[in-house]
């Protein structure tokens, strides 16, 4: 039986019991404590947090987002910590599968009205009622048969006649022919993946629309085999045209297979496991945001990668990596996302702002320089009721000034981006309490 807890980014888990309908304090079983323990030992080990230990029946989970299934059949799922109204879940459901399709370039296929108000399914069943959506689709359209060549025994003459092997045939079985001959079949890598898939998601889901839907097309799909090599039928996948129609589905049948997956459990339990970081989520939904506002003349590069802090010697060592950069004719913008709550208000405190990300953002303009100028920086974050406005440049010196900006993503805008002049489009901002 699967015991759902649904909490926030940096939420509390306890074995001890807490109020119910509490996002950032839940209470699970001891055998899922001590699992996420040994897990967050693991995380670890490979250089990653997931976990802090606060005291012995205490964990403090840290900013990956999605969902995680114990073997004693807990799922976890982690929301977005950022609409701030008490009942948050169905806004940070539809917020967390926006970000997940843009970060993995995913279109959902919305067949009816009503889908579009299933915000309060559980990510995990709205990955499988996508894929399950994509794949009725095709299955409708028709799947891809292809020829194989299959070498066999008959009483009968069919096909080919294998003179090599009927010379072979011993005595007394003369009268039996050995033959080959091409078979037209749906056993090809794109049908075997999209079965396995099927069949796990059949497995897996615990809503009676999704079940009904994956064992109609397991029915239907009953001829195909289920992949036993699935990074070679990945690699097998064809792209031509004639699997065109392919392609849809395949984002999502990676997904199923956890073959795209930023973080993905390993080990020898296999749960359902589709975990995030969130700051890359972000970074990579204000990439694709710029990338179609981008004004004509304009060319975005996400991760540049030209530069180095320093030379040693006849090397050059500790590359600089900005997350995002423009360049429009003479002038440079650098930008960086963030993914933590900036407080206008709270100017005795720099508004909460990292005296490392300014140290950072000063090597990225001092390196990417240009010879006709000194690149314009910016800092990206998540708008809310406390930042909802750009900050006061900041003044670097020598002509380098940094702007500290909100990204309202209920509207999918960046706010006062013509502050530093950035080439996107104009648009027209929202009222304020739109990013609340």
């Amino acid at each position: 039986m699967i015991t759902s807890v649904t909490i926030r980014e940096y939420a509390q888990l306890t074995t001890s019991k807490v109020p119910a309908g509490n996002l950032d304090c839940a209470c699970i079983s001891e055998t899922a404590f001590d699992w996420l323990c040994e897990l967050s030992a693991s995380f670890n080990r490979n250089g990653a947090t997931l976990l802090q230990v606060e005291g012995r029946r205490s964990l403090k989970w840290d900013s990956y987002v999605g969902v995680l299934e114990t073997p004693c059949g807990t799922r976890l799922e982690i929301l977005p910590k950022h609409v701030e109204q008490d009942d948050c879940v169905k806004q940070s459901r539809a917020l967390l599968r926006k970000l997940i399709q843009a970060a993995l370039s995913l279109k959902p296929r919305q067949v009816s009205v009503a889908g579009l108000e299933l915000f309060d399914a559980p990510l995990t069943e709205w990955v499988m009622g996508q894929f399950l959506s994509e794949l009725d689709h095709l299955v409708k359209r028709g799947i891809r048969f292809d020829y194989q060549r299959v070498e066999q025994e008959q009483r009968f003459q069919r096909g080919q006649l294998n003179v090599v092997a009927q010379m072979r045939q011993p005595p007394g079985r003369q009268h039996h022919f050995q033959i080959r001959h091409d078979v037209f079949l749906p056993n090809r890598a794109e049908n075997r993946l999209l079965k396995l898939a099927l069949t796990q998601v059949a497995n897996a889901t615990q809503d009676a629309a999704n079940w009904r839907l994956a064992n109609e097309l397991r029915s239907l799909l009953a001829e195909v085999p289920a992949s036993r090599q699935v990074p070679a039928d990945l690699r097998a996948w064809s792209r031509d045209r004639l699997m065109a129609h392919y392609q849809a589905i395949k984002p999502w049948c990676e997904l199923i297979l956890d073959r795209k997956m930023p973080i993905a459990v390993a080990g020898e339990w296999q749960g359902m496991s589709l975990l995030f970081p969130m700051e890359k989520l972000f970074e990579r939904y204000v990439e694709g945001w710029l990338r179609g506002q981008l004004l004509p003349g304009a060319t975005l590069k996400p991760q540049a990668a030209s530069e180095y802090l320093c030379a040693h010697g006849k090397e050059r060592i500790f590359r600089l990596k900005p997350d995002l950069l423009i360049d429009a004719g003479p002038q440079r913008w650098i930008l960086d996302t963030k993914w933590k709550r900036l407080d206008s208000r709270q100017r005795e405190k720099n508004y909460w702002l990292s005296q490392s990300d300014f140290y950072q953002l000063f090597a990225y303009g001092h390196k990417y320089r240009e010879t006709q100028g000194a690149p314009k920086l910016v800092l990206i974050y998540p708008c809310w009721s406390g930042l909802q406005q750009a900050l006061p440049a900041f003044d670097y010196g020598e002509e380098m000034q940094l702007w500290v900006l909100p990204f309202d993503l209920d509207n999918d805008l960046l706010l006062n981006a013509d502050r530093p002049g950035l080439p996107v489009q104009p648009v027209i901002e929202p009222r304020q309490q739109a990013c609340w």
